[in-house]
């Protein structure tokens, strides 16, 4: 998704770290492992589901609730609320983050909706977003804008995903989120949210945006051959900070078909083995 020279699609593996963003991502965190936000069976299944409808699929319209000033306007090809797949699995009572993600294909075009459910009259979503796959994503969304992401930035790209893993590739960044940022964002991300539980003059508190990549000595041979190909996506391409939420929980698709020898050596990993990329200046 987007084109190679996207920041999700870079290959971080060499750039420079910086220390001080390190050492302060660590103190914020403490001593926590990272948690694959995905996985599960039939009776609770988590992760975000990834809608894909066809190029002649009827447009909606869209109620925007909560940020209708930093949303794309509709309409959107939702599809019927009996096919729409959505974060925790009830179209029609939302409880939770409820991401909405709808993947066009013929045209190329990415829709995502925060807070969604369908009600009497129609689908509502707190805010929106229109994502061309074939452009470059800096740009798409005006600075200081949010998306169906604190960060400003598209969901779908950053998620992992059923079949990448099963073909043995990860080849992007992949989104991840920390309880407290501060009032400020680095590129790619165009947006900051500071939840009212945290102090936003905690010098640890890091920008939205902020990417940090799993370090290449860290030793993951004797984990799955899944868990590899995730965390060798780590190495190579890294995470972003997208979100506030739980302490380094990263996520992926709503898909049946995970298994125990895909997510559970994954918890395995402390966040310790992470370093944070030299960001590029601090926005606003």
């Amino acid at each position: 998704m987007f084109p190679p020279d996207d920041a999700w699609n870079q290959d971080i593996s060499t750039a420079p770290a910086d220390a001080t963003w390190t050492a302060r991502l660590q103190a914020l965190v403490g001593d926590v492992n990272i948690h694959p936000d995905y996985g599960g069976d039939a009776n609770e299944l988590y992760g975000i589901p990834i809608n894909v409808v066809p190029e002649d699929q009827p447009l909606v319209d869209v109620s925007f609730d909560g940020y209708p000033e930093e949303s794309d306007p509709g309409p959107y090809p939702f599809p019927d609320v009996a096919d729409a797949l959505i974060e925790g699995f009830s179209p029609t009572a939302c409880d939770g983050d409820c991401h909405f993600l709808v993947v066009q294909s013929g045209t190329c075009e990415l829709f995502e909706g925060y807070a969604c459910e369908h009600q009497s009259d129609g689908w509502h979503c707190s805010n929106g977003a229109r994502w061309d796959l074939g452009r470059v994503g800096p740009g798409q969304r005006p600075v200081g804008w949010t998306s169906a992401d604190a960060a400003g930035l598209a969901v779908t790209p950053g998620i992992v995903r059923y079949d990448e893993v099963r073909a043995g590739e990860v080849t992007h960044a992949i989104r991840f989120t920390v309880p407290c940022t501060r009032p400020n964002y680095v590129a790619p991300a165009t947006h900051y949210a500071v939840p009212g539980s945290c102090d936003e003059s905690d010098p640890d508190a890091p920008p939205m945006g902020l990417r940090v990549r799993l370090r290449a000595d860290y030793d993951i041979s004797d984990l799955s051959p899944s868990a590899q190909v995730v965390l060798n996506g780590m190495k190579r391409y890294g995470m972003i900070l997208a979100d506030n939420g739980s302490s380094f929980y990263f996520q992926g698709e709503a898909n049946l078909g995970w298994t125990e020898d895909d997510i559970e050596p994954l918890k395995s990993v402390p966040a310790s083995a992470f370093e944070a990329i030299t960001p590029g200046p601090l926005e606003p």
